[in-house]
């Protein structure tokens, strides 16, 4: 007999496996594997591998103005597995060198950011900010994202989520906010979504969790 326990737990794994492919940490020794395109804004690539379920290592290379590659330690700084859901706040901070058009040689830079998000199964919230700084520049890139689910996925099963994303960069790399709607599919361990913002570009991403 499968007591309400089980039961419990089993869901929370399943939530958890879903919420995963949107974190920087994906689960214990997992690797996640990022790139993101947004026409005329920036591009960025990242990989980092998780030794445990609640920190990851690894690096990127981001492209606005100035090209910034750098590496980065992510911690999961709180976690809240509810009955139906899960709420994260993640943490990171790194640093790096970038070269650019207005500068000349390669700058020191520092990474800082932090994301909290809530899922369900039919309903998701992220928020997020992303800074490159350097003694040339400082760039920050505020984004929310707001999902919902036509229906509930299983594991197994193709998840479609239909998300709205307001995102505001500074050093005038985009005048205004930018909105975008976007559509999203995953299954298992990879996910992409892509769409279409307010001025007509592309926006894009896709994610691999292994």
């Amino acid at each position: 007999m499968i007591r309400s326990s089980e039961i419990f737990v089993g869901a929370l794994a399943l939530i958890g496996s879903a919420c995963a492919l949107s974190k920087p940490i994906a689960f214990a020794n997992g690797t996640t594997v990022m790139v993101e395109y947004g026409a005329g804004t920036m591009q960025e690539a990242q990989i980092f591998y998780a030794p445990q379920y609640n920190y990851s290592v690894g690096g990127g290379h981001v492209e606005f103005d100035s090209d910034v590659t750098y590496a980065r330690l992510n911690y999961l700084l709180h976690r809240w597995n509810l009955e139906s859901a899960q709420a994260n706040v993640f943490v990171w901070g790194g640093a790096g060198g970038a070269t650019g058009n207005t500068f000349s040689g390669t700058e020191f830079t520092v990474n800082a950011g932090a994301q909290a998000d809530y899922e369900t199964r039919r309903v998701y919230a992220s928020l997020k900010t992303d800074l490159q700084k350097a003694n040339a520049f400082s760039i920050r890139v505020d984004t929310l994202q707001l999902g919902i689910a036509p229906y509930e996925h299983e594991y197994n099963q193709i998840a479609t989520w239909f998300v709205v994303q307001a995102r505001k960069y500074t050093d005038d790399i985009h005048h205004g906010t930018e909105v975008a709607a976007l559509l999203r599919l995953f299954k298992g361990g990879a996910w992409i979504e892509a769409g279409i913002t307010n001025g007509g570009k592309l926006q894009a991403m896709a994610m691999f969790n292994f």
